[in-house]
């Protein structure tokens, strides 16, 4: 099954990870989230892994288009809106073995060859 990595191809962040396996040869495959959004049944599986809180993307336009209540809302609630809308979700996620293992990039370079690598 190997790594997926999930994010949109115009991304910084998902470029500068992109590049990093590449220069550490780690094979992987990218998703375009946009061109291919999330399951509800996936998004789930990734926040049971990871918590809804470090999934949130608090930087971009659909976050912040969200009303106050949002600071309130359950796991469940999450998973709903990530999976109606993935710009929700900070990028990359990274799935090995079909386990969500990370979300972001801001790791340390051993943190993220334990959690990455082969």
């Amino acid at each position: 099954m190997g790594l997926k990595v999930y994010g949109i191809p115009n991304c910084g962040t998902c470029k500068k990870a992109i590049a990093w396996l590449t220069e550490k040869n780690i094979p992987y495959e990218f998703i375009d989230t946009k061109e291919q959004p999330p399951t509800q049944q996936a998004v789930s599986a990734w926040v049971n892994a990871l918590t809804s809180k470090a999934m949130r993307n608090t930087s971009g336009l659909s976050y912040r288009a969200l009303g106050e209540e949002k600071k309130e809302w359950s796991d469940e609630q999450w998973i709903a809106a990530f999976a109606r809308d993935a710009m929700l979700i900070k990028r990359p996620l990274f799935e090995k073995d079909g386990t969500a293992v990370m979300v972001g990039f801001r790791a340390k370079e051993d943190e993220k060859l334990a959690k990455l690598g082969s």
